[in-house]
């Protein structure tokens, strides 16, 4: 009778009609744990990937039209002190060549952005399946983690919203940093002289970004049937690594 108990629950989990990609993308926001459990029945994932792509291209015409690629390359390159002072050093030809192969960089890294995202998803899916499964004893494949980044991120396609705002809203060309474009975090806000290090922390505590991963830790929980602490414990201890390692680059070449 007790396993009859045990079981009952599940097999009516497993027969009652699953979610819609769009259910799912709706529940990330409101209902978490329901997107993540039903994860395990399907790991379809084009539908969040898609809207994000829709967002972010948008983003990137209207930071076209208001910014435009002269502007956006040259406030790149001021992110990288060493480079700017190199660029200004050159003769006035050879500096308008250089901007020039820049600019059309600056432009391919960022209509490359979807597959980028999805080779940078594919790995963190890899690590962070090794790490939940090999080091916390988990059960979840590699296609249920790598579903559980994607929904798990959602809540970065708000950044894309914010940023069109204030595009909407009247962006300063000259003060917009197409790396931080949104005030979501504490660098946003530091002059631009603190040390590259300190900024690369503070840009690092980022609303979104740690709305994000949260989700995915729960999401990992879920899949991998672990404790939901040891999931969150496997993606902030990932953050951290990746955090100190660009924070030691930074102040290296700041």
């Amino acid at each position: 009778m007790m396993d009859g108990a045990v079981l009952n629950p599940l097999a009516a989990e497993h027969d009652s009609p699953g979610l819609t990609q769009v259910q799912r993308t709706i529940c990330t926001f409101t209902s978490p744990a329901k997107t993540f459990t039903d994860i395990l029945r399907n790991t379809s994932w084009w539908v969040p990937f898609l809207l994000s792509v829709i967002l972010g291209y948008s983003f990137v015409f209207l930071m076209q039209s208001r910014v435009g690629w002269d502007k956006i390359t040259e406030n790149t390159m001021k992110q990288n002190p060493k480079a700017a002072e190199q660029m200004a050093s050159m003769p006035p030809a050879q500096r308008a060549g250089a901007m020039e192969i820049s600019k059309k960089i600056t432009k391919v890294i960022t209509y490359s952005i979807p597959i980028i995202s999805l080779l940078f998803a594919a790995i963190c899916a890899l690590v962070l399946w090794g790490t939940i499964n090999f080091l916390v004893e988990g059960h979840a494949t590699y296609g249920q983690v790598f579903a559980v980044w994607i929904y798990g991120t959602l809540p970065l396609v708000l950044l894309g919203v914010f940023g069109a705002i204030s595009m909407f809203a009247g962006v300063d060309a000259d003060t917009f940093n197409p790396q931080n474009p949104v005030g979501s975090n504490i660098g946003y806000y530091l002059s631009p002289d603190v040390p590259k290090w300190l900024s690369t922390f503070a840009s690092a505590i980022d609303i979104f970004w740690i709305w994000s991963l949260i989700l995915v830790g729960i999401g990992l929980a879920i899949v991998a049937k672990v404790k939901r602490s040891s999931g969150l414990i496997a993606i902030f201890g990932w953050w951290a690594i990746v955090l100190l390692v660009r924070m030691g680059f930074a102040a290296i070449s700041g």
